[in-house]
């Protein structure tokens, strides 16, 4: 049973028409749109055909307008997937918003799903009676049966007006130069609904734009990382580092950049430690500490050979220290 599947899966190559026949097969509807299923009610009657009667379909709502109404069908297959131990996360925030892509993605994994299950079998399966018990059932079976009679409607007028344009043409030239120099022109009509055609070419722009994105921001993400752990102060110092900052920040597309990140990885390694101003600080700083141990380390050992001295002795050392002229000693 398929929960967790890859991006890579088959799955996600099955065309949008495919995921709507199987839809309006198997629940007799008449979607026209993958994004038409972003109030959940469809994923829900789905799993409820998968698994029959595991769904309460009262709490599902195919009428659902609003966020909230669609977040509450969402939360009714959540349940679901508890209940069946699916661990598939569902991106509620992204498929109320209606976006195709993210919908068809959705789409792509109930059909695995579904397919994965009794091996797709849902022949005795009543759509049209376990939807009678949800709000807006019946309508959206009507609503369906409605758009499938105006799509042939639309369809039968677009044959009617190219029968009626071939006709036209098919006049002789002398009657059609008679009639155009009678004709006075009128604009085209605007504002009226887009042809089905237009429609479907709407959709996969917005399909191809969806992909674009995730794909632009899946690389800034990797380039992002990339440039983090070059920061990183163990390793910011190295030549390999230097060359591949040099091509991330690099403004124009040019082809000497990789050639001087290239240049950059030859130079020897050493070289660039001893340039290296670091490398130079640490040294410094090292020779300064060493000398303050050797300071501290002869004040001790003066002040030890003090303390083991006889009285006799050190009244002895003073005497030398008068008889030389030292300023230090005062009488």
């Amino acid at each position: 049973m398929a929960t967790n599947i890859g991006m890579m899966d088959g799955a996600y190559f099955v065309g949008r028409s495919e995921i709507l026949a199987w839809i309006n097969s198997t629940l007799h509807l008449n979607l026209n749109k993958v994004e038409e299923a972003c109030s959940g009610a469809v994923q829900c009657q789905l799993m409820d055909a998968v698994h029959n009667g595991m769904v309460p379909m009262h709490k599902v709502n195919f009428d659902a307008k609003s966020e909230y109404e669609m977040i509450q069908n969402y939360k009714v297959l959540q349940d679901v997937f508890n209940k069946l131990k699916i661990t598939k996360h569902i991106e509620v925030s992204k498929l109320v918003k209606g976006r195709p892509l993210d919908n068809l993605e959705f789409m792509q994994w109930m059909k695995r799903y579904c397919d994965s299950v009794n091996g797709g079998s849902m022949n005795t399966y009543n759509a049209l009676e376990r939807r009678d018990a949800c709000k807006g059932g019946k309508e959206a079976h009507k609503r369906g049966a409605q758009s499938q009679t105006s799509a042939k409607g639309a369809a039968a007028s677009q044959r009617s007006h190219s029968s009626h344009t071939a006709r036209r043409n098919d006049v002789p030239p002398s009657v059609n130069s008679t009639s155009q120099s009678g004709k006075i022109s009128r604009p085209a009509s605007s504002g009226g609904p887009a042809p089905p055609v237009y429609d479907e070419q709407i959709t996969e722009l917005k399909l191809s734009v969806d992909s674009l994105e995730k794909e632009r921001d899946f690389y800034f993400a990797k380039l992002r990382d990339i440039e983090i752990l070059c920061q990183n102060p163990e390793i910011e110092h190295l030549n390999v580092v230097a060359a591949i900052q040099k091509i991330l920040y690099a403004t124009e597309d040019d082809a000497s950049v990789v050639a001087d990140a290239q240049a950059m990885l030859s130079r020897p390694s050493k070289e660039a430690d001893l340039l290296s101003p670091i490398a130079e600080v640490s040294e410094e700083k090292v020779s300064s500490e060493t000398q303050k141990r050797k300071t501290y380390l002869n004040l001790d050992v003066d002040a030890a050979a003090i303390t083991t001295l006889s009285p006799k002795q050190r009244i002895s050392d003073a005497s030398d220290v008068h008889c030389s002229g030292s300023p230090l000693m005062t009488y």
